[in-house]
């Protein structure tokens, strides 16, 4: 199909307000033009198809929209990742002020990168999170996802992890192929599965050049999405890893009062009696958020089916 076959089809789809018609094609149109190694223009192509509604001036969702199937693995045909939009607010991420600001430097530089590419700057586009489970790190890239608009893509490893011999770093490239046509935020959650240390002697020799391919697509990734890679074990990691991300961004356990806020959160659903959440906020130290979110849910469970409208303390406790 030519360039001109390919344009006249997309106005059509537009004329007659298909959608989804639209995207698929307008995604044509910018696979033709890489296949003409006009990569610039492809890039801004997709950039416009993506950017904000520039006609009323509206932050608008993105709507996610490929002509590329989802990425199987040969082994069982399982997809390698799974895409999702979230509406998440801001202010329900309960983290400290420096690593929230962090998180919105992402955030501006992804909207700026315009800007940044005339001086031949790019946004931060990989990040590594590490901390302790549940300390909000998959959390963290749903409220980037959802400020940002952009779906997240979260990678299966469960697919991923292939039992043939050279099957995993094949699925590893067939996901970065399909992240490279796309804008998103893209979550390898868990990411020691495959980043680990290759000087490990209990690790046979397949991991390590699961390593090894990996570093390689992680190095030549050119793409506009932003990687984050999220790790409970970050002692275990190859150290060759660490300087292929542009930021780092440690989760601690929440203090005092972020365990207060997180409480707070998770408690407006229901009615409270005499509940003292400085209290609970002390008595919670070393939890994490996930921890205290369990603590809600059940204390709710459990005041609801008690035919109860009110939680009190006796419920938390």
């Amino acid at each position: 199909m030519t360039t001109a076959e390919i344009i006249k089809r997309l106005l059509r789809a537009f004329a007659q307000e298909n959608n989804d018609k639209f995207y698929e094609l307008a995604e044509t149109l910018i696979q033709h033009e890489k296949s003409k190694n006009h990569h610039i223009v492809a890039k801004e192509f997709k950039r416009a198809l993506y950017s904000e509604n520039a006609l009323n001036g509206l932050k608008q969702p993105r709507k996610f929209k490929t002509g590329s199937p989802l990425p199987r693995d040969s082994e069982n045909g399982f997809p390698l990742l799974e895409i999702k939009e979230y509406d998440i607010s801001w202010n329900d991420l309960i983290l400290s002020e420096e690593k929230k600001n962090l998180l919105l430097q992402f955030v501006e530089e992804y909207e700026a990168r315009e800007i940044l590419e005339t001086y031949g700057l790019r946004p931060k586009n990989k990040v590594l999170f590490c901390g302790k489970p549940g300390t909000g790190k998959t959390y963290a890239a749903r409220v980037l996802s959802s400020r940002i608009r952009l779906p997240l893509i979260s990678i299966r490893f469960d697919s991923v992890i292939s039992s043939y011999l050279g099957e995993t770093a094949t699925n590893l490239r067939k996901i970065f192929s399909y992240i490279e046509n796309t804008i998103a935020i893209v979550l390898f959650d868990e990411f020691d599965v495959i980043g680990k240390n290759r000087d490990d002697h209990f690790e046979h020799g397949e991991i390590k050049r699961v390593v090894n391919n990996f570093l390689q697509m992680l190095d030549s990734y050119e793409g506009d999405s932003l990687i984050i890679a999220a790790t409970n074990h970050q002692h275990i990691l190859d150290p060759a890893l660490w300087r292929r991300f542009d930021e780092i961004v440690y989760f601690p356990l929440p203090d005092t009062d972020n365990r207060a806020k997180i409480f707070e959160i998770y408690l407006r659903a229901i009615g409270k009696r005499d509940i003292d959440i400085k209290i609970l906020a002390t008595k919670t130290e070393d939890l994490t958020p996930s921890d205290i979110k369990l603590i809600c849910i059940e204390s709710m469970k459990r005041a609801i089916l008690g035919d109860r409208k009110k939680i009190d303390m006796t419920d938390l406790e």
